[in-house]
């Protein structure tokens, strides 16, 4: 009876759920991002490091393992609970019904929350049915801040827009009003749409200044309080001054924006200028950005709250200092030289991002937006920054690049062969483990793959723009359970199995795909080892079947009673075993004769072990010879113990051979020879 146990059939292609199952341990963790996976029943049976550092703790997967998410507790983005059986996970082992970019909040056990984006994907067997899922999730909590941060900016620079109090409006390069604000409205009249869409030409009382305005805003200039008059709804004519400035972009002209005052009445103007300042200076102290003035040589004029709160120090404390007082040592120079340069006149503008020193040594990071005031004669009368503390930026920047190149560095110290490609599939980094793999050094731009010839499990050629990491990329999914063979130039060729994945940025818009190509060689190798042992056994069988029924044949017509048959093949039978026996200890290989000879003869040589003597130059026989030549010196031996000279007290044995080589074959020549036995007589039977 066989005990081999039938091997699955290799056409069988497995499924996604049985590939992932499948996969080694580690290979989750070669995912760029948290992933785990869940049975049919919800049952969580693998994830990934990732995934166990945004849960905060790692879920056992033997008898008390988890359903449907390793998180401590779960929550919709408004907070409300979410328990983990009704969550999308469990939707989709039950339904079938898949995620895309879905927002949830994971609490961990500690009690500190992130918002995940999570993808996630049913899979099914060849007949439709659920296996499981996998969820893709990732930790968007810094984004979500990023968001709510730029909304409220937004829609604090949309309120001071709209509800600014000096008028504003912005014209086209074509002279159309394209927005104006309430006061501008209110100051004239007008409604929205009797206003915005018109050429604002219409409504000015004197056509040349209007056209000079235009003339002089076309060509980059400046307005500053530039007199002018408007016709208002009511048919009255307001007196105001226009300070505005053009919109470059790229060399052209796009628009111009406009701050009109009324200075119809000298008091009314004169109200509405201080009205102005007073609004302006509650913007300039409500600012989240820090907001200086400072003169010609760098001593601070004015400051807002934002800055004081920015380096740390008193209002009081700054005026007495000049920029370059709190800014790093090393990054002074580059400061200084840009506001000479400012001050006299050769630039308009410059922005960097410095460091800067708090009174108890603390380094903050700022970015400085420095523009100059000057009067009507181009004269420098004082410089005005905007700053912005940039310095959890700087860290968060600083992280993701010492992140990004622990990242690099571990996918090239991986033993498996690990690239990157841009969406159209060009190649952006590959490790060592490529180059050993590939037989070659790729080159970072080519597209697909980092082999020299690609095949099919089966040997039919396949292209480049279809291989698995093409498919992966056109098709925007990850692609499993297929097997490859890559050719080297020297013309080795290389099984593996390939891993194409895609990648996403926050937004989920698709950036390039990772793949990861495992080696197969070896697994290869032992599944041919084994086929070639299973046929070796399948013909050692046949083979020992053979021989069993021809000592059956030989015995059965040599003996004369069923006892007699019975203790003869019995005899053989065990010689037969012993002479497996001796093959199995080496293997089944090429055995030596004198080891052969010693292993059936010593046992029988008593005690001193000077009675049988063995001797000839090394002779290696292959195992049916081995096999045969077994069983031959064992009939001898047997008789040698029971009738020859091994029964006898005082009887020797010798077994002696010699080689000798002829033109076609090599002759083995044996002799055995029995001294001391008890007297010789004739056979009464043949054997």
């Amino acid at each position: 009876m066989s005990n081999i146990e039938r091997l699955p059939s290799a056409s069988r292609k497995l499924t996604e759920f049985e590939a992932l199952v499948a996969a080694a341990p580690t290979a989750l963790d070669a995912i760029p991002g948290a992933v785990y996976l869940c049975d049919h029943e919800g049952w969580l049976i693998q994830y990934n490091s990732e995934a166990a550092a945004l849960w905060g703790r790692t879920p056992r997967l033997d008898e008390t393992k988890e359903r449907f998410c390793g998180s401590h507790r779960l929550f919709l983005p408004d907070g409300t609970p979410l328990p983990h059986e009704t969550c999308p996970m469990a939707d989709a082992v039950r339904s079938g019904a898949a995620t895309r970019n879905a927002e949830v909040i994971m609490e961990r056990p500690d009690g500190s929350r992130i918002t995940a984006l999570v993808n996630i994907r049913a899979l099914k067997d060849h007949g439709g049915n659920i296996q499981g899922a996998i969820n893709c999730f990732q930790d968007i909590s810094a984004h979500k801040a990023v968001e709510d941060d730029v909304r409220q900016k937004s829609k604090d620079l949309e309120d001071f827009f709209e509800n600014g109090a000096v008028g504003l409006h912005i014209v086209s390069s074509e002279g159309i009003v394209l927005r104006a604000n309430k006061a501008e409205l209110k100051l004239l009249g007008y409604s929205e749409e009797e206003y915005v869409g018109r050429h604002i030409a219409e409504f000015h009382v004197d056509a040349p200044v209007i056209g000079d305005i235009l003339h002089k805003l076309s060509c980059g200039e400046r307005l500053d309080r530039q007199p002018a008059r408007l016709r208002a709804k009511d048919g009255s004519i307001k007196q105001v001054l226009i300070t505005s400035n053009s919109r470059v972009d790229d060399g052209k002209f796009v628009n111009t924006r406009c701050f009109t005052i009324d200075v119809t009445h000298l008091n009314e103007a004169e109200r509405a200028r201080r009205e102005s300042e007073e609004r302006l200076a509650a913007t300039y102290e409500a600012a989240t950005v820090g907001i200086t003035e400072i003169d010609e040589t760098g001593r601070l004029l004015r400051v807002n709250d934002a800055i004081c709160k920015m380096l740390g120090r008193a209002r009081e404390e700054l005026l007495k200092m000049t920029f370059l007082d709190y800014t790093h040592e090393e990054d002074r120079a580059e400061d200084a030289t840009l506001y000479a340069r400012q001050v006299g006149g050769e630039i308009d503008n410059y922005t960097l991002r410095k460091r800067c020193c708090w009174p108890d040594g603390t380094i903050v990071y700022l970015d400085v937006y420095a523009s100059a005031v000057r009067d009507q004669s181009g004269q420098f009368v004082y410089g005005v920054r905007i700053i912005q503390d940039v310095t959890e930026a700087k860290r968060m920047e600083d992280r993701i690049r010492e992140s990004e190149q622990h990242m690099r560095d571990l996918l090239e110290a991986m033993p498996a062969a690990v690239y990157t490609t841009d969406p159209s599939g060009r190649i952006t980094f590959f490790n060592k483990a490529c180059i050993d793999m590939a037989g070659r050094r790729p080159q970072l731009g080519d597209e697909w793959c980092v082999t020299w010839r690609l095949y099919t499990a089966d040997g039919t050629p396949l292209p480049h723009d279809q291989c698995p990491m093409a498919v992966a990329l056109k098709e925007n999914r990850a692609v499993r359970g297929v097997e490859a063979l890559a050719e080297r130039p020297d013309g080795t060729f290389v099984p593996f199995i390939p891993y194409p994945t895609p990648l996403y940025d926050s937004q989920g818009k698709l950036i390039g795909a990772i793949n990861m190509l495992v080696d197969i060689t070896e697994r290869k190798q032992a599944e041919n080892r084994q086929r070639m042992l299973i046929d070796e056994l399948n013909h050692r069988v046949k083979n020992t079947l053979a021989t069993v029924q021809s000592l059956a044949v030989q015995t059965a017509r040599h003996s004369e009673s069923l006892e007699g048959f019975g203790q003869r093949f019995q005899s053989r039978l065990l010689g037969l075993a012993r002479a497996h026996d001796l093959l199995t200890k080496r293997r089944w290989e090429d055995a030596p004769l004198d080891f052969l000879a010693r292993e059936l003869l010593d046992p029988i040589s008593g005690a001193s072990g000077d009675r049988v003597e063995i001797h000839g130059p090394a002779a290696m026989l292959d195992p049916k010879t081995a096999l045969n030549l077994t069983m031959v010196l064992n009939e001898l031996a047997t008789n040698a113990a029971k009738y020859g000279a091994l029964s006898s007290a005082s009887g020797t044995l010798s077994l002696s051979w010699q080689l000798s080589e002829g033109p076609d074959l090599n002759r083995l020549e044996l002799l055995w020879q029995e001294l001391g036995g008890p007297p010789v007589q004739a056979p009464t039977r043949r054997g």
